[in-house]
């Protein structure tokens, strides 16, 4: 399989991801409750048949105590609906850079501003740093861990005219075979840079590019924006 085979691929993939029951298009609320956690079941035994309730948890921005909630998704949704695909730039095989991951202690963090926190900064911890040269420029960026995969949240020049506003996404891969957190090198295809969640419904909170995460030339590889049918705008719908 080519280059070219394996991006188209990858880019059938997000399609079917995001479209999915539970994809990031089916996102139609997202409730906190505070202290008390949900009652899922009760939840999910009252919904219509096409949503699915999920529980969700985080820390509060303020004191750091866990704060509880849910999430409704609905396989049915408008965004569903409306959605007409994902703009992306043509392949570019020059964005397929090489880099070193260094690994750092594990009580390092970095505030990250989300897109519903008014400002506010939640501390995510970082597994470690990603170095590499881009045209005789030298960068290193903060990769942290989602999920157990160690990912980008980066910002460019093109955000907010060719690309989606709030930066983009990038799931970062090992050509070494090691393991999560293991040092060595990695592969920065930011032809798979993708639009966050955020970008799919309104009821994400997605964390926003931290300083030294943005480059200052444009990145054109990856998806763009995503296209809806009609004008469908994701905030109206919230």
């Amino acid at each position: 399989m080519t280059a070219s085979e394996d991006h188209a691929r990858w880019r059938a993939e997000r399609r079917a991801a995001v479209t999915a029951p539970t994809g990031n298009l089916a996102l139609v609320e997202t409730r906190w409750t505070g202290s008390t956690r949900p009652d899922i079941a009760a939840e999910q035994e009252a919904a219509p048949a096409s949503v699915t309730v999920t529980p969700i948890e985080r820390k509060d921005i303020v004191t750091g105590e866990p704060e509880h909630g849910l999430r409704v998704w609905d396989a049915e949704s408008p965004a569903i609906r409306a959605f007409q695909g994902i703009d992306v730039y043509e392949y570019d095989p020059a964005w397929a850079i090489d880099a070193q991951f260094t690994p750092v202690g594990s009580d390092r963090t970095v505030p990250f501003e989300h897109i519903r926190d008014n400002g506010g900064t939640r501390d995510l911890v970082v597994p470690g740093d990603i170095a590499f040269r881009r045209e005789g420029v030298d960068h290193r960026f903060a990769a942290f861990d989602d999920g157990g995969a160690l990912i980008l949240v980066f910002g460019d020049p093109t955000n907010g005219e060719e690309t989606y506003g709030s930066g983009r996404f990038l799931f970062v891969r090992r050509r070494d075979g090691a393991g999560f957190g293991e040092p060595g090198t990695v592969i920065l295809d930011f032809n798979r840079a993708f639009v966050p969640p955020c970008g799919f419904s309104a009821q994400y909170n997605c964390p926003l590019p931290p300083a030294q995460n943005r480059f200052t030339v444009p990145v054109r590889a990856g998806e763009r924006n995503v296209l809806f049918h009609d004008g469908f705008d994701i905030y109206a719908a919230a």
